[in-house]
């Protein structure tokens, strides 16, 4: 049995092992094309081994994005099996690189958030060159240490931390705009704490409202056709103000020529407009799902396991509007320092914003493509199941929750990271669970300390007895009965008091939600910018090094 079951796991070991081989093998491939590529177009530029290095470095970055940070668009859906695994990688690759192409614009800004001034670097292009290198390549280092042990955290943190690191080591620290960089502090605690209220409101909402409800069919086609109309208000909002701004004009121009002059002609699209546009799609979608539960009979049973499969398509949708999103904004995080460089290694200046060669722009598409696919199935799993337990209903409050929270904090100017939002979703939906399931065992913790308070009462008037009993001059024989009465007594109780507080205990670690994946994602999170700056600045001093 012990040797069968030996040969079992080496063969196991052998088959994870040869799998990992083939994921580094493809990993090596797609940026060895990268450097070849651009060594092939950028033969006769000078400093081209930098723009060829560099290129190496945003495939790496792109890879380990699309590892790390996409986990947190399709992880809820994927957690509460409304889609597989593989499913979810191909839709959240396919919009990815959708996001990226149709909408990344074709301008990005250089400097991530304006964290550094790039005057600083008066005019020496070699040392902004080093700088964006080692942004590169410290962010993407971190993104995979962090990868690595299961920890979602942000990559615009990550690059911001590489940016601000290899700044303050080119020019010094007045290089920083430390206004910036403390409201990137705030949104440590803002992005977590608002994705976690508005996820656990909704899913409060929904238990309210429908599944606490007896006549859960009549309750759903109610509510229903209500939630997922909210949804598509949310996700048409976000989308049109944060997936479609880069291209927003030429949709204009298109719009207003092909049919009516109804949309106004502004650069990025206005909140208004956004808010216009899901209105209308929102009460379409309304009127479509309200149709569908009336006369299909689509909720097939008076339960919370057919309610919950209603969610599934929403979830669906959400999982591919965010990704679309996600590739259309996060893919500058892994182009951003890599565009920088090229403009600075062509036009031999230092620009605050630089046009994105299409080959730039397929770095970053299909890099944060080839990264989940090989990559992102560990993160997927960490936030759709190792943090807490999900379902379709509690995926779709955390869905509508990043869309929703996205929008709030862009209206009020807060600065918020799309992965703390989705992990603090999750968080919220979990303690919310907690909190509902131990409200009602409160009476029965309750009454157990009660009766262990009198347990220990008794014990010290057992043991109060015994001292005195032991302390009388003369005993008689009773008092010696007594004594050996009072020793098995006390023993008992004691006993009696420790099982007591072991259930007690048991009773009140009833947790939803796992404190140590809690703990491990917190400390990611508050370490990623310094983490990414202390080796971007070491990185920056070793090109430096080389380089001179």
């Amino acid at each position: 049995m012990e040797i069968s079951t030996l040969k079992k796991m080496e063969k196991k070991a052998q088959k994870a092992s040869a799998g990992d081989f083939v994921k580094i093998g493809i990993a090596i491939v797609f940026m060895a094309m990268v450097l070849l590529y651009s060594f092939s177009t950028s033969g006769d530029i000078p400093n081209n081994t930098f723009l060829a290095i560099a290129a190496l470095f945003g495939a790496y970055m792109a890879m380990n994005i699309g590892a790390n940070d996409v986990a947190n668009n399709v992880g809820p859906a994927v957690g509460s099996k409304a889609l597989t695994m593989g499913g979810a990688i191909t839709i959240a690759a396919i919009f990815e690189a959708g996001g990226a192409f149709i909408a990344g614009g074709d301008v990005v800004k250089t400097i991530k958030k304006g964290i550094i001034d790039i005057s600083a670097f008066g005019g020496h292009t070699d040392m902004f060159i080093w700088a964006m290198m080692a942004a590169l390549l410290s962010a993407a280092l971190w993104l995979n240490f962090a990868t690595y042990f299961k920890a979602p955290v942000s990559t615009t943190h990550s690059i911001v931390g590489g940016v601000m690191g290899a700044g303050i080591a080119a020019a010094g620290f007045s290089i920083v705009a430390w206004g910036t960089m403390g409201k990137i502090v705030a949104s440590w605690i803002i992005s977590p704490l608002l994705g976690g209220i508005i996820a656990a409101g909704f899913l409060y909402a929904i238990k309210k409202t429908i599944v606490f409800k007896e006549d859960k069919i009549a309750a759903g086609q109610k509510w229903i056709p209500l939630y997922v109309a909210m949804m598509a208000l949310a996700f048409v909002t976000y989308l049109v103000l944060k997936g479609l701004k880069h291209v927003w004009p030429s949709i204009v121009t298109f719009v207003n020529d092909t049919f009516f002059a109804i949309l106004p002609a502004t650069k990025k699209p206005t909140f208004i407009t956004a808010l216009i546009l899901g209105l209308i799609v929102s009460i379409m979608v309304f009127f479509w799902v309200k149709k569908r539960l009336t006369t299909s009979g689509t909720i097939a049973g008076n339960d919370r396991k057919s309610i919950n499969l209603l969610f599934t398509i929403p979830l669906i949708f959400a999982a591919a509007l965010l990704s679309f999103a996600h590739g259309a904004n996060d893919v500058a995080n892994a182009i951003g320092p890599l565009a920088a460089i090229s403009d600075a290694v062509i036009s031999g200046g230092i620009s605050s914003k630089a046009g994105i060669p299409l080959w730039v722009m397929a770095v970053g598409a299909i890099g944060i493509s080839i990264g989940l696919a090989l990559y992102g199935p560990k993160l997927i799993k960490t936030v759709g199941s190792e943090i807490t337990e999900l379902d379709q209903i509690r995926a779709f409050s955390i869905a509508i929750a990043a869309a929703i929270t996205v929008i709030i904090a862009s209206q009020l100017g807060l600065p918020v990271s799309s992965t703390h939002i989705a992990v603090g979703g999750v968080f919220g939906v979990g303690f919310l669970r907690e909190w509902l399931d131990t409200t009602d065992e409160v009476d029965i913790i309750k009454e157990r300390e009660e009766k262990m308070a009198e347990e220990e009462k008794t014990l010290h008037a057992y043991h109060h007895e015994l001292e005195t009993l032991e302390a009388k001059s003369k005993k008689e024989k009773a008092d010696y009965k007594r004594i050996v009465a009072l020793y098995r007594l006390i023993e008992d109780m004691e006993e009696k008091i420790k099982q007591d507080k072991k259930v007690l205990k048991s009773a009140q670690k009833t947790k939803y939600v796992k404190r140590d994946a809690v703990k491990k994602i917190v400390a990611a999170w508050v370490i990623t910018v310094p983490a990414a700056a202390l080796l971007s600045a070491m990185i920056f001093f070793m090109i430096k090094g080389i380089a001179l």
